[in-house]
């Protein structure tokens, strides 16, 4: 178009109303927040603390050394001697529980790992950041688990073949000797790193709970660790109708290769434990709606 036409359809001020008026329908789509996008951030915010690869490594670490340990130490009668006692309901009695012997310190590892996933935020106040971008606020509490979940599934779920594969020399020759293709084997190991990963986001749901780390660690140690203890102090026949149900029994019948008569079965432990942890991001799900940060 010539120039001369270009002067007559132009008035004075258009080329600055152009210019500083952007389409509001463009910037409205680019800047949505949206649940792939808050995953995103929190993919991203997990990979760069220095604390998810320390954590992660030592939990794998620990189920790794603790399972070819007791593989390598078994002997047939010496399984209630010193040492961290084999959980799952079978005593250590078969390959699957020795070379798991390791799933309770990487469950202390994982589970603070993601404690501190969620209560570091409030700690160092970056969580008032958090929630000015995410205005709804409850997608960040579903990608902190949704992130830290599946990562841990891998990772441990490796950690336990790892395990036992180590493991297997040191059982050579033994009557509880197995192999990954034997009845249960690798929906015991399957199953540990389905257990670890639902602490991880256990941890996670607690961390947004209490908003403390020291707190929240201080309780999923007592409900891991120290809760089945105290539950001795019961009432014979009271104990023997609620321990099994505790998140920790329940959650160690999951990668059980066996069931014994005073635990549940795989799928009823997966239930029970998935819905303690659904339980407790139900309540920090509340709490992140309805307080101030």
């Amino acid at each position: 178009m010539p120039t001369s036409a270009l002067r007559r359809t132009q008035r004075p001020g258009d080329l600055a109303d152009l210019s500083a008026a952007p389409d509001p329908r463009t910037s409205t789509t680019r800047y949505k927040v949206t649940g792939i996008r808050v995953l995103r951030s929190e993919w991203a915010k997990f990979w760069s603390l220095r604390s998810s690869w320390i954590t992660l490594g030592v939990a794998v670490f620990l189920l790794v050394l603790f399972g070819a340990i007791a593989s390598y130490t078994y002997g047939p009668g010496a399984t209630t001697g010193r040492g961290p006692r084999p959980r799952g309901g079978s005593g250590g009695s078969d390959a699957v529980s020795l070379a798991l012997t390791g799933v309770t310190f990487a469950s202390l590892a994982v589970g603070v790992l993601g404690v501190l996933l969620a209560a570091g935020e409030y700690s160092t106040g970056m969580i008032r950041s958090t929630l000015t971008a995410v205005p709804r606020r409850l997608p960040v509490l579903w990608s902190k688990a949704a992130v830290i979940g599946p990562i841990v599934l891998v990772l441990t779920m490796i950690g336990a073949l790892a395990a036992f594969q180590l493991g297997a020399p040191g059982l050579d020759g033994e009557k509880i000797a197995l192999s990954l293709g034997d009845d249960g084997v690798l929906r015991g190991l399957t199953g540990a790193g389905v257990y670890l990963a639902l602490v991880a986001v256990f941890g996670v749901a607690l961390g947004v709970l209490v908003r403390s780390s020291a707190g929240a660690i201080a309780i999923l140690v007592g409900t891991l660790l120290i809760l089945p203890g105290l539950a001795t102090l019961l009432p014979d026949s009271l104990y023997d109708s609620l321990h099994p149900y505790f998140p920790s029994n329940a959650g160690s019948a999951v990668y059980a290769l066996h069931q014994s008569s005073d635990s549940l079965s795989p799928g009823a432990g997966l239930a029970v434990f998935a819905g303690w942890v659904a339980l407790t991001l139900g309540g920090a799900a509340y709490r992140l709606r309805t307080s101030d940060s």
